[in-house]
């Protein structure tokens, strides 16, 4: 069986996307990563897997942010969101953990993708692929034309006091 990380660098190659390889030891944080990377934190594109009333969707957003559920509540009109649970997330991704999530919808993985409107003043994005070790480095305008977001909104806030 071919591994997530397998199939994402199958699909860039096929695709003809340059990118960067990067492996790494396990890191468990975005700011872990980032260092691992040798990336701004910024550039990091974080994947979380939201329930969003009945149905599972993903939401990308940059390393240095974090989400605005309430956001997503209203322009997606949800009575209800919460994180996906460990166990949720393994069972639906074959097999994936909290932080391996990488942040590409059909055909990687099978949830409508959505992108906070911050990302796209990114250069690049630098995201975990599949794994805690594997992390891949490309051009955003890249990484946009290929992952084909349902819908780009604002659906974050700042992590930083202030």
């Amino acid at each position: 069986m071919t591994s997530i990380h397998q199939r994402i660098v199958q699909w860039l190659n096929e695709s003809g996307i340059p990118f960067r390889q990067v492996q790494h030891d396990v890191t468990l944080t975005s700011e872990q990563s980032a260092s691992a990377r040798g990336e701004p934190l910024s550039n990091g594109g974080k994947a979380l897997l939201l329930k969003c009333d009945s149905e599972f969707l993903l939401f990308v957003l940059r390393a240095d942010c974090r989400l605005d559920s309430a956001a997503v509540k209203q322009r997606l009109s949800c009575r209800k969101t919460r994180f996906a649970t460990a166990e949720e997330l393994s069972d639906l991704t074959g097999g994936l953990t909290p932080g391996s999530v990488p942040p590409f919808g059909p055909p990687i993985l099978p949830f409508p993708l959505h992108l906070d409107e911050l990302l796209l003043q990114n250069d690049r994005i630098a995201f975990n692929a599949g794994s805690l070790t594997d992390s891949v480095v490309m051009s955003f305008s890249d990484y946009h034309r290929l992952a084909g977001p349902r819908l780009v909104f604002p659906f974050s806030q700042s992590s930083t006091p202030g």
